[in-house]
């Protein structure tokens, strides 16, 4: 990594399984787990715009990676400046970030994460959205024709124009939003098994986990119909009310029927349980589980818990890269290499 955030300069070789990142608050911990999760997702967990990545001082930022799984090894390169993306695999230049990402699975776990279960619709359509990309990566290709299309009929909703521009774009919106649901929907019936397993792991004191989508608008009937039937409304308000980009999805347990009975501790939870499902879900079908960055884990969640969670992750056989501000989190475990970290500068154990 070179002028990423607060970090001047980084190499490291980390261990295949079991990597601790030690070190004071603003030392640089967390973004080392932001760079290995922007080669997976193309843009920081943290939100905001790609560009407050780069060092201050500096023109642009670079990561370097080896990346192996399932029995494969690529090279990935990616450089961000204020003129875009340098993107390059195994020496190779291309302009497609998804070529880059579809060799990196990155699942997280930070402080922001239980906004995943009580927090707006948006994160939530992007858990979803990234499994299925790494099942089926044309999926990103049918949300780039679905965005065009709803640009379109948005900005006709702002302007006006003939209702023969309207139809047009409105077909265009249900032949994209087909496929979309359809993956979606095949994502989700694989996923809810493994949601139940996990859940029982980690939340077994408030029942089995239960899995409710919304796809954004009554499936029961064509998308362009229910465009057509709402367009006069959609006019007064300057957006498309109905389709996949409007799609949800809810957790609940029985001992917790709505997510305002979660305690902020058992949201947290609720969502690592989603992500580490999201995990066993990506191992079944590619063979190998993805990296797993667990951002400050012991302030995230009590002792008891930190193990439970330890464990499921250690038995995976995953890479781990775990964050504490000091090292006797590591009472959960003996194993793995320490860096640590200071002042955006690094040193082994």
């Amino acid at each position: 990594m070179h002028h990423f955030r607060c970090i001047e300069e980084i190499e490291l070789a980390p261990e295949s399984l079991l990597n601790w990142l030690v070190g004071p608050n603003g030392s640089g911990k967390t973004s080392l787990l932001e760079a290995i999760y922007l080669l997976s997702h193309g843009h920081s967990f943290r939100g905001g715009a790609l560009d407050t990545l780069i060092q201050r001082d500096s023109t642009e930022f670079t990561i370097f990676a080896e990346i192996s799984a399932a029995g494969r090894t690529h090279t990935l390169g990616m450089a961000r400046s204020s003129d875009g993306w340098k993107l390059r695999i195994d020496g190779q230049n291309t302009s497609a970030l998804s070529t880059v990402l579809k060799h990196c699975a990155v699942i997280s776990f930070e402080p922001s994460s239980h906004e995943l279960i009580i927090g707006p619709a948006d994160r939530r359509r992007r858990f979803l959205d990234w499994g299925v990309f790494h099942v089926e990566h044309r999926s990103l290709d049918h949300w780039r024709e679905y965005r065009r299309a709803l640009r379109q009929r948005n900005a006709l909703l702002r302007t006006g124009g003939p209702a023969e521009q309207f139809e047009l774009w409105e077909t265009e919106l249900e032949r994209c939003a087909t496929p979309i649901e359809r993956e979606r929907q095949s994502y989700i019936a694989s996923f809810r098994p493994h949601l139940c397993q996990t859940g029982e792991k980690l939340l077994p004191e408030l029942g089995d986990a239960r899995f409710y989508y919304y796809a954004g608008w009554d499936t029961d009937r064509p998308l362009s119909a229910i465009l057509a039937a709402q367009r006069g409304k959609d006019i007064e308000r300057g957006h498309t009310r109905s389709g996949p980009h409007r799609a949800d999805w809810r957790l609940t347990f029985p001992g917790a029927p709505v997510r305002e009975h979660l305690s902020r501790g058992q949201s947290k939870l609720a969502a690592l349980t989603c992500a580490l499902a999201q995990g066993h879900l990506f191992a079944a079908q590619t063979g190998a589980w993805p990296i797993l960055c667990l951002d400050d884990l012991a302030s995230e969640l009590d002792a008891l818990h930190q193990r439970a969670v330890f464990q499921e992750v250690a038995a995976s056989g995953a890479q781990v890269w775990i964050t504490a501000t000091e090292l006797h989190i590591a009472h959960i475990s003996s194993s793995g290499t320490v860096f640590h970290v200071e002042q955006g500068a690094l040193r082994t154990h």
